[in-house]
């Protein structure tokens, strides 16, 4: 007897002394991408990259195509603990106001501007908003400057919008915005507008040129206006709270490899800007370039109203358009 509780003794010892190796940390990455669409390469990119430095530490799982859900989805399974990443781009507005700022048109001139941004406003501005919601921003990637496309004309100044239904995403500011230019947006997820462009619920959307090619809406659409009108940031989200509780050295290897994924995001989104725009004029879209200068003399309503009833609104209107000169 007594021999058999010192041997319980022993092996009790040994199961403190000698724990079972640590179980291997799955990390779910949503996004609403098609295959081939930039939200789609950057997200595998990061990884294989992250995967490479985690070993036997974690893996990171990546399901595009609104697989796990469409944004607003995504960033409610992501406060669950459901999702580790997703990938929201406008529909960021609708979690805090601040965001709304790069609904703004033409706000963002291009990507060393939308650095200088980054650089002054993350951890004054954008990280507290998102923290302020449950949120943690890892890294800004990219969703691109957006165009219009529709079935019924081409779209040179705000005026040939009249009465078009374009689809919009969901967020505030983006269809205010096409209000106030004329035309009837329809917010709308991404996964739905194919079919609904097919069916002629809507007559249009807008998109960067990647998830326009990707999601193949030159065989549903006429005409592509290069408008450019918003460029869009994509944004790499994950619950404060359950982030938090992953080992540290999950939480840095995966922090480090999204904020360095930046520079590969923004040089294959500026050469798919050449390479699609070509693919799809090849498909028989037809193209025009808009006249930017009478959609940016449309545009100040947008702006004046963001600055009235935005706590802080016209300060960082100016702040964005500052280091833009």
């Amino acid at each position: 007897m007594k021999a058999t509780r010192i041997l319980t003794g022993l092996m009790l010892a040994a199961c403190v002394s000698f724990p079972a190796h640590a179980e291997k940390v799955v990390m779910k990455f949503g996004h609403v991408g098609k295959p081939g669409s930039l939200f789609d390469m950057c997200a595998n990119e990061f990884a294989k990259r992250a995967n490479a430095r985690l070993g036997d530490k974690g893996e990171v799982q990546v399901f595009g195509s609104s697989q796990l859900g469409k944004d607003k989805e995504l960033l409610q399974k992501i406060k669950l603990g459901q999702v580790t990443f997703s990938l929201p781009s406008s529909v960021m507005s609708s979690v805090s106001d601040e965001f709304g700022v790069f609904e703004m048109p033409y706000i963002i001139k291009d990507r060393e501007h939308m650095n200088r941004v980054e650089d002054a406003l993350m951890d004054s501005v954008l990280q507290p908003a998102a923290q302020s919601k449950g949120y943690r921003i890892l890294a800004l990637w990219e969703n691109g400057f957006r165009h219009i496309t529709n079935n019924l004309r081409p779209i040179n100044k705000p005026e040939d919008l009249s009465g078009i239904k374009l689809r919009t995403p969901k967020g505030a500011w983006r269809v205010k915005m096409f209000k106030s230019y004329g035309a009837n947006p329809s917010p709308m997820a991404f996964s739905e507008v194919f079919t609904a462009l097919k069916t002629g619920v809507i007559d249009g959307q807008e998109n960067p040129y990647a998830q326009i090619a990707s999601a193949k809406f030159q065989e549903v659409q006429k005409y592509l206006s290069i408008t450019g009108h918003v460029y869009t940031p994509g944004y790499v989200v994950v619950s404060e709270d359950h982030f938090s509780k992953l080992p540290a050295d999950v939480q840095a290897i995966v922090t480090t490899t999204a904020r360095e994924m930046q520079a590969y995001v923004y040089a294959l989104a500026a050469k798919l800007e050449t390479d699609l725009l070509a693919e799809l004029q090849a498909g028989g879209i037809q193209v025009n370039n808009a006249d930017k200068d009478a959609f940016i003399a449309a545009s100040k309503p947008i702006y004046d109203e963001f600055a009235s009833s935005v706590d802080g609104g016209g300060k960082l209107i100016k702040m964005v358009l500052d280091l833009g000169k």
